[in-house]
């Protein structure tokens, strides 16, 4: 008898079977409520960022090989074995994202396709599975489906969404664990950053490597820069701009977001890489900064660039790009000992596109991009 699977077409369905059978619908998603709702203890009006969550999680296990039955249950600690991967080994990933609500009471999330797409990319490079589609977008729209009451209208009011996946296999052998749990988890948030935000041009730590996982939305990256940081807040500064590892000479993200220059009219912004986050706002930004007519140019930007630009005027505006702070503009910036001032500005380029942007987030503006799906 012939191998089914040495005919390519019959192979593709076999596993195209086999997946859709492993994942069902989510139509047999277990949903477990909540008895009581905490959300009248919230003060929506003097949140701390990532602080508060809403009253459900999503749960789903990797075992054996296939992704398990996902569960909507209420949120609350869980038990792990204290040999799992994730503490000895940090296979651990994770996502940021935002629900909005409009005028009418909808419930918008903004480009999450994107978030999907790379979160799975940082599960390949962790050696981690894939999470399904299936679990991913419509396990998260039942979440908020459930918890649609959290998400608060207007200007600034925002349901922060923490996709993530840990390694909860057992054992201490230096290996890729062979269990993981995916997990999504709800905090209502306001602004992310408060205050004005002062940075220092890294000239020794980096944030990343090449052939590293500067590029993954690893938990591995954001640890390894709390020590710099909390040396640059001891200085006076809220941030670092980080540069490349080679050299130090180029200017690539500030914090954990993604960062511009305004030389004159002009956006500076540098390239996707190994060591660079693919970021959703950044790719937002720039979208939105060129149908604006705004020129901008997508390359390596020197550090010798921007001090010759501080110092002869040029250098307009700094701000750092991010789900979380969607824009946030930097007022001064300091390299070897040298504290460059930015200007005071009538008509801000980054806070005329935070408005664009923002106002498309929450659909006060017509979205003409696509960008956003409605749960």
């Amino acid at each position: 008898m012939q191998n089914i699977y040495q005919k390519p077409v019959l192979h593709w369905l076999f596993k195209l079977l086999f997946f859709s059978m492993e994942v069902t619908s989510l139509n047999d998603i277990e949903i477990i409520s909540a008895s009581n709702s905490k959300i009248n203890s919230v003060d929506f009006e003097n949140l701390i960022f990532g602080n508060v969550f809403t009253d459900h999680m999503l749960i789903c296990d990797y075992k054996e090989g296939s992704w398990q039955k996902p569960i909507i249950q209420p949120y609350a600690p869980f038990t792990i074995d204290p040999s799992a991967k994730v503490f000895h080994y940090g296979q651990a990933i994770f996502e940021g994202m935002k629900a909005y609500k409009d005028e009418e009471d909808a419930v918008w999330l903004f480009r999450p396709e994107e978030n999907f797409h790379r979160f799975n990319k940082s599960a390949t490079r962790m050696a981690m599975p894939e999470v399904p589609e299936t679990v991913f977008m419509e396990g998260l729209k039942k979440l908020l489906q459930i918890d649609q009451q959290w998400v608060k209208k207007g200007i600034g009011n925002t349901l922060y969404i923490r996709p993530f996946m840990i390694a909860t296999g057992h054992g201490v052998i230096a290996a890729p664990s062979q269990e993981y749990r995916f997990m999504i988890i709800l905090s209502p948030a306001r602004s992310y950053y408060s205050g004005e935000v002062k940075v220092i041009i890294a000239e020794h730590y980096s944030r990343a490597a090449n052939g590293g996982i500067g590029a993954a939305k690893a938990a591995g990256n954001y640890s390894a820069q709390f020590y710099p940081t909390k040396l640059a807040n001891d200085k006076g500064f809220q941030q670092i701009i980080w540069t490349d590892d080679a050299t130090h000479t180029k200017l690539e993200e500030a914090g954990t977001m993604n960062v511009f220059f305004r030389i004159n009219d002009t956006l500076y912004t540098a390239p996707t890489s190994e060591r660079i986050l693919d970021g959703v706002t950044r790719k937002s930004v720039i979208e939105l900064a060129q149908r604006e007519q705004i020129k901008v140019e997508v390359r390596p930007v020197l550090v010798e660039e921007l001090i010759t630009a501080a110092k002869n005027g040029t250098l307009k505006e700094i701000f750092g790009a991010g789900t979380a702070a969607v824009i946030n503009p930097i007022v001064g910036f300091s390299y070897q000992d040298t504290y460059f001032e930015l200007p005071q500005l009538e008509h801000s380029m980054a806070l005329n596109i935070k408005e664009k942007l923002t106002n498309i987030q929450h659909k006060f503006a017509e979205d003409t991009f696509g960008w956003t799906v409605k749960v």
